[in-house]
């Protein structure tokens, strides 16, 4: 009773804090002018503020403070120095952007303090692929890697409206349900704090009159806490399964099928600009939601419903199929599941080059229909003021020879 009535003041407090200033981040973005300038490769058509992100820190500092004594390890205090770094170097690139390397140093100060906290160790991974126990060095090395793969990868799906709030959104409720069922109340806590600002923030995010954007700084701390989420729940000891509807070997499988969205994409669009001999952080118009806009003809809203709807479908079949399943047979069926996607994304080859030719002929054709409906307009009208014109001449001619006669 105690963890309901907690989590629905937090989830109300972190809510309204968001939503109540939010509008005020607006209003200063745009005095002084600190919008973004929509370009060739921008989903919208009109200066829109950002820095949305701002209004997640201070709800989450908040939120830290009230639920500090939730945690066993001190969790709290050792989330706060990474947050703020991000915060930081996000806010930092909004404004005056910095280079992708920056950031990734950046980012490996902040996991680091993710790392040595003793609540996020992992030391076996209990029979995944017959693997059970790690060495502290090689979890180090694959905790800091996947914690770098998931921030850069949910930093990349903001795209679009909505689609970075909606897999957020979906990514924290199923993390929610499982830190509850294990009893890992802090961690909960935690994303029910996230998930009410993504919540805040979504209504914003695709208004017409209000628009505003997360930025780098709201998508590098989102990031952050989805993996750290990720990590304290591969770190789980087995007594924690007690009521988690999964085979304890199942869990690694299970994280990848709640991360699958941004996974997903980023190792597409990575694919995609290094076979165009590209940088994998090159910008560009490759990622799934474009192809879903470009293509298919969807709106923001549409596209990152869809998207939402099938991680959250995705995940709920891994977690029953997870229950009875062995490792193996999940590890094939997940990979055929992304090698079927892979083939229908790449069955109509999109790749950069053929993207961009497409979409460029289409503006062409467009251009070309609008010039012809514009020149058939004026000759019309040319040849109206041409007939006009001989009519009055002939008109003139009559009134001159009637004077003539008269």
């Amino acid at each position: 009773m105690f963890f309901l009535e907690t989590a629905i003041l937090l989830s109300l407090g972190a809510f309204m804090l968001t939503y109540l200033t939010i509008p005020k981040i607006i209003n200063v973005v745009e005095y002084r002018r600190l919008t973004d300038d929509p370009n060739g490769r921008s989903s919208h058509a009109k200066r829109t503020p950002t820095l949305g992100g701002v209004s997640f820190f201070y709800t989450l500092i908040f939120a830290l403070f009230f639920i500090r004594d939730r945690d066993v390890f001190d969790e709290a205090i050792y989330i706060i120095p990474g947050l703020t770094i991000l915060f930081i170097v996000g806010l930092k690139d909004d404004l005056v952007v910095i280079s992708p390397g920056a950031k990734l140093i950046a980012q490996v100060f902040a996991v680091a303090f993710i790392l040595v906290n003793p609540g996020f160790v992992i030391g076996s991974l209990n029979g995944f692929l017959n693997i059970n126990e790690i060495p502290y060095y090689l979890y180090l090395v694959i905790a800091g890697f996947m914690m770098l793969t998931i921030i850069n990868s949910y930093n990349l799906i903001d795209g679009i409206d909505g689609l970075a709030s909606v897999v957020g959104m979906v990514i924290m409720v199923i993390y929610t349900t499982i830190f509850y069922l294990s009893e890992e109340y802090f961690f909960a806590l935690l994303a029910i704090t996230m998930n009410a600002s993504l919540m805040a923030f979504l209504g914003f995010n695709l208004s017409s009159d209000k628009k505003i954007f997360m930025g780098d700084t709201g998508s590098l701390m989102v990031g952050f806490v989805i993996s750290i989420l990720t990590l304290k729940f591969l770190a789980l000891k087995p007594q924690d399964y007690t009521e988690i509807p999964f085979l304890l070997e199942n869990a690694p499988l299970i994280a990848i099928s709640i991360l699958i969205v941004p996974l997903f994409d980023t190792a597409r669009v990575f694919a995609i600009r290094i076979a165009n001999k590209r940088a994998p952080f090159s910008p560009d118009r490759n990622h799934t939601h474009h192809v879903l806009i470009d293509y298919w003809g969807l709106s923001h809203k549409q596209a990152s419903f869809i998207i939402g709807c099938f991680n959250l479908m995705f995940v709920m079949l891994f977690i029953v199929l997870g229950s009875t399943a062995k490792n193996f047979g999940l590890a094939i069926m997940l990979v055929s599941v992304v090698i079927l996607l892979g083939y229908i994304f790449f069955k109509y080859n999109y790749n950069f080059t053929t993207m961009k030719q497409k979409i460029l002929l289409r503006r062409q054709v467009d251009k070309i229909k609008s010039k012809t409906k514009t020149n058939e307009a004026k000759s019309n009208g040319k040849l109206k003021d041409k007939n006009d014109h001989k009519h009055n001449v002939y008109e003139d001619d009559v009134e001159s020879e009637n004077e003539r006669t008269y």
